[in-house]
Parts: C-alpha cells; sequence; structure tokens
C-alpha cells in the first residue's frame, strides 16, 4: 500500500505559494538561470545502484515551491519516493495531462568520460557533459520551466497537469511507475494521456514514439557429459550450447540486414543480443583447462515489438533456439507482454481515432519544429506500465541535430537546443490542457 509523506519522513501533502515572473521572454540573464537550475538537477548523484532521491526529491520540491504547484511525495517501497506536482485546472470535470519523467540514471565510468559525469560542464560549443542530460533529466526540467513561462503569461489551463518524477526506471520501474499505474492515487488523477521519454534525433526531425519493444531476458542451458580436455566426442555441453548461438546469431543477423537495407526501423524488428556466457569449472588461477564442463549457460535479451507473432517466437525457441532434443533447456529471466489487460496490442494510436497525437504534432510545428514519422521505441521505459492500464502515451523528448547518447560515455546535450525544447514543451502543454472534445463545449455543466 502506497504512503503519503513529507521531504523529511516522507509523509505529508504540500501546498506552496506563487512567485510570479515579470515577463515570458527569456532574457539572457533568465537563460543562465534556466540552464543553471538544469545543472544543479544533473549534479546530483542518482546514479543506480544507490540513487541520492532524498536530495532530488527535496530540488523538485524546491522548484514546486517557486511555481506554486500544489506537491505530493509517495512511497510504494520506503526510501523509493515518487514526486507528483499538479497545476489545477479550471475545470475539475475534465480528465487530466500526465507528464512523466524518471529521476535516476545509469552508472557512469568515469575515466572514460572528457568531462565528469556528475559536473555538468559546458565547453565551448554549448554542450552539457552530464549523465542524465539526454536519460532524462533534460525532459523533467523542460516540463518545469515551461511552466515558469506560462504561469506570468496569464495563461489558465482548462485540465489539470500533472508531473511525475519517479524512481528506478533504469532498473525496470517495478518499484516505481509500475506500483503508482494501479495506485489508488493514481486512478484519482483521471490520467487522459501521458507524455513521457523519447531519443535524440541525430537530423532535424523530432522523434515521435507510439509503441516500444518490450523486453526478454532468456537464459538457454546446455548440459552434457564431462570429459577429457583432449578428447573428442558428441554431444558435449559446449558443443550444445554453441549449436544454439550459431542460429541465434543467424536470427540476428536476418533482422538486422533489414535493418541496414534500411526496410525496418530499429523499433520494427526482433533484436537479440548475447548478454552473457557462463560455463567452465573454477580454479584458483582461473578455469580447469582440461576439463569439458557438463553444463554451459548464454543469456540473452531480446527486444520484441508489439507488431511481432509472439507464438512463432516462442516456439523458434523451444524447437530450435533451447531443444530438448539436445539436452538444451531455457527459462525466462523477465517477459513482458505485448499487450495490455485487455488483450489489446500496446500501441497508441497515430491516426484521427487518437486527437492526442494530432495536437501534439501540431503544437511542435506551432514551436517551429519538425516531426519525423511515427516509431516504435527500440528499448522499454516506464510508458510500458501506463500503456498496459489502457492508456494512451507517447514517447517524445525534445532534442534534434543531436546524437543519441544515451547510456554512453560523453551523453551531452546542447543548451540551445535544451531551451528550444522548453518552448516546445510551453507549446503543448498549452494544446494539451485546452483541448475539450468535440460537442462537450456545449454540455451544461450539470451533465458534464
Amino acid at each position: 500500500m502506497e504512503k503519503l509523506c513529507n521531504f523529511n519522513h516522507l509523509h505529508l501533502l504540500f501546498l506552496f505559494p506563487v512567485l510570479v515572473n515579470s515577463t515570458t521572454t527569456s532574457t539572457q540573464d533568465e537563460q543562465s538561470q534556466i540552464i543553471s537550475r538544469f545543472q544543479e538537477y544533473l549534479r546530483i548523484n542518482t546514479a543506480q545502484p544507490t540513487p541520492d532521491y532524498a536530495k532530488s526529491t527535496q530540488f523538485v520540491l524546491t522548484q514546486a515551491k517557486s511555481l506554486s504547484l500544489e506537491s505530493q511525495v509517495i512511497e510504494f517501497v520506503q526510501g523509493k519516493p515518487l514526486v507528483i506536482l499538479k497545476w489545477p485546472g479550471s475545470d475539475p470535470s475534465l480528465p487530466s495531462i500526465l507528464l512523466n519523467s524518471h529521476t535516476d540514471v545509469v552508472p557512469s565510468e568515469h575515466s572514460k568520460w572528457l568531462h565528469p559525469p556528475l559536473g555538468a560542464h559546458i565547453d565551448d560549443q554549448g554542450n552539457i557533459f552530464a549523465r542524465g542530460s539526454q536519460d532524462m533529466k533534460c525532459v523533467g526540467m523542460q516540463y518545469l520551466e515551461a511552466i515558469r513561462k506560462l504561469k506570468p503569461s496569464g495563461f489558465q489551463s482548462k485540465r489539470s497537469l500533472y508531473l511525475s518524477f519517479v524512481p528506478d526506471e533504469e532498473i525496470g520501474g517495478h518499484d516505481g511507475v509500475e506500483k503508482l499505474a494501479h495506485s489508488h492515487v493514481f486512478k484519482t488523477m483521471n490520467v487522459d494521456i501521458v507524455l513521457d521519454e523519447g531519443l535524440a534525433s541525430p537530423n532535424e526531425n523530432y522523434r515521435l514514439f507510439y509503441a516500444e519493444r518490450t523486453t526478454w531476458w532468456l537464459v538457454i542451458k546446455a548440459t552434457g557429459a564431462p570429459g577429457h580436455g583432449a578428447k573428442l566426442y558428441d554431444n558435449s555441453a559446449m558443443e550444445n550450447l554453441f549449436k544454439s548461438i550459431e542460429i541465434i546469431m543467424r536470427f540476428r543477423a536476418s533482422q538486422f540486414d533489414l535493418v541496414k537495407a534500411g526496410l525496418k526501423d530499429e523499433g520494427d524488428v526482433i533484436s537479440v543480443n548475447m548478454a552473457s556466457l557462463k560455463a567452465g569449472t573454477p580454479s584458483p588461477t582461473g578455469f580447469v583447462m582440461n576439463l569439458q564442463p557438463s553444463e554451459a549457460e548464454a543469456g540473452f535479451d531480446i527486444r520484441v515489438p508489439p507488431t511481432a507473432n509472439v507464438e512463432s517466437l516462442e516456439k523458434l525457441i523451444a524447437e530450435e533456439w533451447a531443444p530438448a532434443s539436445r539436452n538444451m533447456s531455457f527459462e525466462f529471466k523477465d517477459k513482458g507482454t505485448t499487450v495490455d489487460y485487455l488483450g489489446r496490442p500496446l500501441i497508441t494510436a497515430t491516426d484521427s481515432s487518437n486527437p492526442w497525437w494530432t495536437l501534439l504534432e501540431e503544437a511542435i510545428k506551432k514551436a517551429n519544429g519538425k516531426v519525423g514519422k511515427p516509431e516504435i521505441f527500440p528499448a522499454s521505459t516506464d510508458v510500458y506500465y501506463f500503456r498496459r492500464v489502457g492508456l494512451p502515451a507517447i514517447g517524445f523528448s525534445p532534442m534534434a541535430n543531436t546524437p543519441i547518447l544515451l547510456h554512453d560515455h560523453n551523453e551531452f546535450l546542447n543548451q540551445a537546443e535544451y531551451l528550444k525544447g522548453i518552448d516546445v514543451y510551453m507549446s503543448i502543454i498549452k494544446a494539451y490542457t485546452s483541448y475539450i472534445p468535440p460537442g462537450r463545449e456545449n454540455l451544461p455543466r450539470d451533465e458534464l
């Protein structure tokens, strides 16, 4: 069961006073302050496996206070706070909008960075180097900065706008969004649409994601009679394992070739990458080299798009990748689904049946942004849990003309691109929170 909490003891609901800025136009000094706040957030060490959630929570609450946003902190699991901010709309009968972001980041190999990954250093080209600059502290701050610019303009949203800052996305989101999506708190939020993270775009077009690939973590295991290292015999554990690895690698190549040829995007194919290999008998100096082991196993990270034939893939694994006839077995360490709780594919519509998609494209263009074709996100994010409960959800991070560096060394985002993304989110927030479905605006209030 979730519990409400304040920052120190994680138990209370916070409401904060209003801070009014004098202008909506970003002066040089205001831009400097915007970048400084982004740097402050980036310098908070929220890297897994020991993220400083106490400090990131305090930071977000401080921003909420300066913006007069209602603030609530929830812990479904002790030490893993979710911060939920609210900008109330003028019409509480309308469902709300949720902008989600995660506060944790992946760890870094400090020695392989040009600049310290927690330093938020800005180089001569205006690139801000930091872990989380793309994934995804940038987006969380852009939400806040967009509100900071909208509030003094006098804009009043019709729909309530929620911002969620959640933990543990980088390790599966099980103690964060997965629990939030099934909570009473979330039901009371009455969310109609969710925006979450996307990817940087190397070209001028922003990338919009209507679905994502589901994670399957597969371990295959081979057994066989042990034997002397010099002996040649059939059906050893290593022989059986490598036969399977060869078959799996051929499948991987067939999928990768479609991407290389430009016939499909990365998110449209089933990707398979070997992540672990375990075999051999340990010795004080390494492994016993003159003994062929009786067991060997390999682990694979498989990503399955919602358009894939899941039954065919399951059959392929059982009959070709790990057949019992070759003394093979397999298990899934994690196996996500490609359908929601009603059996519908985890796909958000991109046609006229989904007004949120059209509104998003129009809002981006109104902010002088360009939009690429709809895509399937090649990995997995927290948006999976929102789609699972039947909500439309779109992945979007306003980063154009930017190399894709999430989880990579020297992750950075140019400050000009970051500032432009704030204006994009201003446009999105205005469009989303002002949207009234056709016909509803004519209904008497007692019928709403």
